[in-house]
């Protein structure tokens, strides 16, 4: 063990992270050997060893990265927007592994070790880190890493990398200019953080705009935004701050929309309360394979938060109008659907599908239950019976989402 590798681990035990001022110091001490440009190669070469990803710096170079998996057994995938890719190269034995994690989560100002096994916190300069130690995963540490855009994407150019179907840019700028309350849906890197905060970028300057999450993700390209960010408990159990801590914080620094980045806890209920007590234009993610699952996945949240099925239905019913559905293809990520949240007094809430889009362009509904409204000539829009059947029970069908739609964003930018 170096002189360096000495300092840096007595910091980290101390549970502090690496210090920059360290690996100065060393790399001026070879200056007289190695000159100035030999000094800043070392300074360079220690900074991404002790202070960055090690090995990682690379891969997370590469500006088409979005996730870096390493595996228990040392190997490690990527993900450049089309799915998990195995890169050439393995990371070293078991103990060089694990010495990494735990040097990523002490720069994250976090521990990990055989007490605290598992970490998910952010590094500097925005990296999304979680790392688990073995016995909670086989063969060796885990880690994964997502990597925020390196400049907040825009709206539009989301449309010109063809996330957004043919049609639909008119219906989704208005839900942001008419301040419609909406939820992102989708399954796991469908894209849903990337839309939602491409669609805030959109909202008006002058309003205020806070983010509640438990992981610092959003990255809005807005001039007024404010982060709230969660915080894990320490190792001995307290200095928790939850989402609905934060939510609650939210709702006293005079916001003009909330934002949850992902509902995914007892924070629903807050949100749900929040979005019925005037601030419009509310918005967040939720995990959902389709538009429909919606209602069901908030449901079972609700349920965390001990609110009985009536409320959720009734809370949801006012609070939320659009649902917007974000599904990743063979070729990237793009919106699949967008839907409206309908229901009656007494009644389950639907998700209404009004768009549907599978790849080859969009679709609209028209109602009648034979699949020909789809004005492009492309085929029939699938709609699940659950989803007919509860559209049934309240009273509505495709021809009563397209106008709710329409009163929502206006029947102008309906395709």
């Amino acid at each position: 063990m170096t002189a360096l590798d000495a300092q840096v681990w007595e910091q980290i035990r101390a549970g502090r992270a690496p210090d920059p001022d360290v690996v100065a110091e060393v790399a001026r001490s070879e200056r007289a050997v190695l000159g100035d440009v030999g000094a800043a190669t070392v300074q360079g070469r220690l900074s991404a060893a002790v202070l960055g990803a090690g090995p990682l710096e690379a891969v997370l170079a590469d500006p088409a990265v979005t996730d870096i998996a390493v595996n228990g057994d040392g190997r490690v995938w990527v993900d450049r927007g089309a799915g998990m890719e195995a890169v050439p190269m393995t990371l070293g034995p078991v103990g060089q592994r694990r010495a990494l994690a735990v040097r990523l989560a002490a720069l994250a100002g976090r521990r990990l070790d055989d007490a605290a096994a598992y970490v998910d916190a952010v590094l500097p300069g925005g990296v999304r880190l979680h790392a688990i130690l073995p016995p909670l995963v086989a063969e060796g540490p885990h880690l994964t890493l997502r990597v925020p855009a390196r400049t907040p994407l825009r709206f539009d150019d989301l449309v010109a990398a063809g996330s957004v179907p043919a049609g639909w840019e008119g219906v989704l700028r208005r839900l942001v200019s008419r301040r419609v309350s909406f939820l992102v849906s989708g399954g796991t890197g469908a894209g849903k953080t990337t839309m939602l905060a491409a669609l805030l970028g959109l909202a008006d300057p002058r309003e205020r705009i806070l983010v509640v999450e438990d992981v610092r993700e959003l990255a809005v390209g807005h001039p007024h935004v404010v982060h709230l960010e969660g915080r894990s408990p320490n190792v001995e159990g307290v200095g928790e701050v939850t989402m609905v801590t934060l939510l609650r914080q939210a709702l006293r620094m005079r916001p003009d929309r909330i934002v949850v980045g992902e509902v995914r806890g007892a924070e629903v209920r807050e949100l749900l309360a929040a979005l019925n007590t005037g601030h419009e234009g509310g918005a967040g993610t939720v995990h959902a394979n389709a538009a429909g699952d919606l209602v069901a996945r908030l449901e079972a949240l609700g349920a965390l938060a001990g609110m009985s099925l009536p409320a959720v239905h009734a809370q949801l019913a006012s609070a939320v109008s659009v649902v917007v559905h974000m599904r990743r293809n063979g070729v990237g990520r793009c919106v699949d659907a967008i839907g409206v949240v309908m229901g009656v007094a007494g009644a389950r809430p639907v998700v209404v599908p009004v768009l549907e889009h599978h790849g080859v362009g969009s679709r609209l509904g028209d109602g009648d239950g034979d699949g020909d409204g789809d004005r492009d000539g492309v085929g029939e829009v699938a709609w699940d019976a659950s989803a007919a059947a509860g559209a049934a029970v309240v009273g509505c069908d495709r021809v009563a989402g397209r106008a709710r739609l329409a009163a929502l964003v206006g029947s102008d930018v309906l395709p």
